[in-house]
């Protein structure tokens, strides 16, 4: 598994994260809004969790990408 994550450029992360990640871009990011919905609680429809999923997963593969850099 971490041999897969190592394959996957960081370049076409962050494009991920860039496009997927803040999808639509207004009136604000996608996933900003669904994190602030699961900050007030008002998270609970299905649809919701899947979107804050969808659009939040590019950014957890930035944060595992940069975690698995090696350190100079």
């Amino acid at each position: 598994m971490l041999r897969l994550l190592d394959d996957i450029p960081l370049f076409a992360a962050m494009a991920l994260a860039a496009t997927l990640g803040l999808a639509p871009f207004s009136p604000e990011p996608h996933v900003w809004e669904k994190l602030t919905l699961l900050a007030a609680g008002g998270l609970t429809r299905p649809v919701d969790m899947f979107d804050l999923a969808l659009h939040g997963a590019p950014w957890l593969l930035v944060v595992a990408k940069l975690a698995r850099r090696p350190r100079a």
